[in-house]
């Protein structure tokens, strides 16, 4: 351990653990890692892997240790509030699939038939976690993993490892796609909710012309048949809406670094 420390130099090996802080408050507050099911030591491996990786220009470079326990909580606290900023742009587009599958799910009736989602660990009604699970998909399908990793090599250069930041600059960016989220997510729902909307309007003329059938006991089925029929049609047009979402995460990190970088 002496001989690495010495070889690498005891400034590089703290800015690896910092990075690793950073990094692991990004991927751990989004549904990234959670996607593939693995052991929390290979979660551990993937962080400090990526934290050498990312350290690596920075051997060498004369950078100070930080050797005063304050500073180093201190240093600590600083990159899990910067991982933590930049995965609620993550989290918030990941929101928005799942709010697409509640507005279906309460249309349709599926509210009350719920399932295990290993991407949030807790139960959510069908569609829900089949929406959060093509998130992830769809998320990887786009190469989303590597601008996030391009993101997170930025924000090294702007915010320098171990120093200190201002929030104020990341509320607006981040407000402002909180706020989007609910225009976008029904986006991904919208002719799905139309469509089961115009079913309900059906079956409403139905019930009223024809009060001796049981509604209910009808309704349901058809509910469900429509909405999955219609959200089967719109799978052809859903690559659109999920794009935006996930731009919205760029969009909110790069208004962050650009105030941040007129500091």
């Amino acid at each position: 351990m002496q001989d690495i420390v010495a070889v690498l130099g005891q400034a590089w090996i703290t800015s690896v653990m910092l990075l690793a802080v950073r990094i692991a408050a990004l991927l751990f507050l989004t549904p990234v890692l959670y996607a593939v099911s693995m052991p929390a030591p290979v979660r551990l491996a993937i962080v400090l892997g990526l934290a050498c990786v990312i350290a690596l220009p920075l051997a060498g470079s004369g950078t100070a240790a930080v050797v005063d326990v304050g500073a180093l909580i201190q240093a600590v606290l600083v990159e899990a509030s910067i991982g933590a900023t930049l995965g609620l742009g993550v989290l918030a587009a990941f929101a928005g699939f799942g709010l697409a599958g509640r507005l279906i799910d309460i249309q349709v009736g599926f509210g009350i038939a719920q399932v295990f989602d290993p991407l949030t660990r807790s139960r959510l009604p069908i569609l829900s976690a089949i929406f959060g699970l093509f998130a992830a998909v769809f998320f990887f399908t786009i190469e989303g993993h590597h601008a996030l990793m391009r993101g997170l090599a930025y924000s090294v250069e702007l915010f320098p490892i171990g120093q200190g930041w201002t929030p104020a600059a990341a509320a607006e960016p981040v407000l402002k796609q909180f706020g989007a989220l609910f225009a976008l997510g029904f986006a991904l729902a919208a002719p799905v909710v139309l469509g089961l909307l115009l079913v309900e309007f059906a079956l409403g003329v139905v019930s009223r012309n024809l009060p001796q059938m049981n509604m209910l006991a009808m309704g349901i089925p058809v509910k469900i048949a429509a909405g999955l029929l219609a959200l089967s049609v719109w799978a052809t047009g859903f690559g659109a809406p999920a794009s935006r979402l996930y731009a919205a995460i760029y969009q909110s990190w790069t208004g962050w670094f650009a105030q941040e970088g007129r500091r």
